[in-house]
C-alpha cells in the first residue's frame, strides 16, 4: 500500500526537494529570469552540445515523448552533440540503450551515461573489497557491476554482515524495509550509495517514488549522510564530459532541483522541459520563483 506521506503530485514533491535543498550543489549564480520557447530548436544559437534527461524529456515511463525523437535527429543536423544522462538505475545502461532503440531514439552507446554506471565506478573507492547489499529489481543479476553484491532482499543475513547498501531501485521497496534499514544502520553505520538521487520520477499514471526519497529520510532518521552519484551532483557530469565537450553544452530536464540545480552546478547551460514530466499541468513560473532556482530556457516540450 502507497504511503500517504509519499509524494504523489508536483507541490508535493516540490516541497521535498525544498526541505533538502541544503544538500544539493547549488550553484553559486543563476540566470536572473529564463527565456523561452516552443522546444529545442529555439535555444539552437546558445548551445553546441545538450545533455537529456530521460524522463520527462524523451519518455514517461516506457512512452516515448511524441516527437522527441524528431527533436534529437532535428538536434544532430544541426550539428549538434547529445548525450542522454539519466538517473535510472534499476536496469544496466546496455539495457536502457535498447529501450531507447526500441521507441525510436538512435542513441550509441557512448551517448549514454546512466548513474548506475557513475555510481558503480565509485563502488571501489567507498567501501574496497565490500561484501555489497544491493536494493534492486528481482531480476538484478549485477552482471554489470564489478563490485561483490548480492540482492539484500534475498538473504536476511545481509542487513548485519553486509559491509555496504547499494539502491539501485526502489520497485520493492516499502516502509516496513526502510525502517529494517534505518535499524540496520543505527546498529552498524556503513555507507549507503544511492544510485538514483530522484525524489520521484513521472509515469503515466502518476509519481513514482525513487531511491532519492527513501535516501533522505535514512538522513533524516539515523544522521547518516548517503554517498549520491547522479544528478545533481558533479561525478555524473564529470562523466559526460569524458564523451562530449560540454564548454557551450546545456542540461535538458524536467526538474528544477536535479537537472537545473546540477547542470547550473556543473557550469552548463539549463533547459527546464514543462509539459509532460513533474510540472506537467502546472504554471512553472510559481516554482521557480519559490525556489530561486532559474533556469536559462523555459520550453513546455522537447
Amino acid at each position: 500500500m502507497r504511503n500517504p506521506n509519499w509524494p504523489n503530485t508536483a507541490p508535493t514533491a516540490f516541497d521535498r526537494y525544498e526541505a533538502i535543498k541544503p544538500r544539493l550543489p547549488l550553484s553559486p549564480q543563476f540566470s536572473a529570469h529564463a527565456q523561452t520557447g516552443a522546444n529545442l530548436v529555439d535555444t539552437l544559437d546558445a548551445y553546441d552540445a545538450y545533455v537529456l534527461d530521460a524522463y520527462g524529456v524523451l519518455v514517461v515511463g516506457d512512452q516515448p515523448i511524441p516527437g522527441a525523437a524528431t527533436r534529437i535527429a532535428q538536434l544532430r543536423k544541426a550539428g549538434k552533440s547529445v548525450c542522454v544522462l539519466t538517473n535510472g538505475s534499476s536496469y544496466p545502461r546496455a539495457r536502457a540503450l535498447q529501450k531507447y532503440h526500441a521507441l525510436g531514439f538512435d542513441f550509441a552507446a557512448h551517448e549514454v551515461v546512466s548513474s548506475r554506471d557513475v555510481a558503480a565506478e565509485h563502488m571501489a573507492a567507498i567501501a574496497p573489497e565490500a561484501r555489497w547489499a544491493g536494493i534492486a529489481l528481482a531480476e538484478d543479476d549485477f552482471s554489470d557491476i564489478e563490485a561483490h553484491i548480492e540482492d539484500l532482499l534475498a538473504d536476511d543475513q545481509l542487513w548485519d554482515t553486509a559491509d555496504a547498501f547499494a539502491f539501485l531501485s526502489s520497485d520493492r521497496w516499502n516502509d516496513a524495509l526502510q525502517d529494517r534499514l534505518c535499524a540496520a544502520l543505527d546498529r552498524r553505520p556503513r555507507p549507503l550509495l544511492i544510485a538514483n538521487p530522484d525524489l520521484v520520477a513521472p509515469n503515466p499514471d502518476g509519481l513514482s517514488i525513487e531511491p532519492g526519497w527513501f535516501a533522505h529520510d535514512v538522513w533524516d532518521r539515523t544522521g547518516q549522510a548517503p554517498i549520491f552519484h547522479g544528478k545533481p551532483y558533479g561525478s555524473a557530469f564529470d562523466a559526460v564530459a569524458t564523451r562530449m565537450d560540454v564548454s557551450r553544452a546545456a542540461m535538458v530536464g524536467d526538474t528544477l532541483h536535479t537537472d537545473i540545480v546540477g547542470g547550473a552546478a556543473a557550469g552548463l547551460g539549463t533547459v527546464l522541459v514543462t509539459g509532460l514530466g513533474l510540472f506537467a499541468g502546472h504554471d512553472v513560473q510559481g516554482f521557480i520563483d519559490a525556489s530561486g532556482i532559474v533556469p536559462d530556457w523555459v520550453v513546455p516540450t522537447t
